[in-house]
């Protein structure tokens, strides 16, 4: 992979750069952002972000596991994840940038 990973930091410093708000400010917008979506999807409602993608909650179900060392058989319990499904639009311009390098 190339590149840096995008922190929260960069995405308070890109709010500074295009919108003008204060650092402070804009800290505290990417934080009530991402947990305005957090929260919802805790709450097990699905997030859509038009021209990205869309967040969504799946449940899985108990099934068997096998340790891959030993091959012991190990229960795994049941347990909520989470799933992103990226927009058309994302998926083009992911494609369209890597076919630039």
């Amino acid at each position: 992979m190339v590149g840096k990973t995008l922190t929260r930091a960069d995405l308070a410093e890109a709010v500074v750069e295009k919108v003008g708000l204060p650092r402070n400010e804009s800290q505290d917008l990417v934080e009530r952002v991402l947990d305005e979506i957090s929260g919802s999807l805790a709450e097990g409602d699905a997030v859509k972000l038009s021209s990205f993608g869309s967040f969504g909650i799946r449940q899985k179900g108990q099934r068997v596991g096998r340790n891959p060392k030993t091959g012991e058989e190990v229960p795994i319990t049941p347990r909520r994840v989470l799933v992103f499904r990226p927009s058309n639009i994302m998926k083009d311009r992911i494609n369209k940038g890597h076919a630039k390098r």
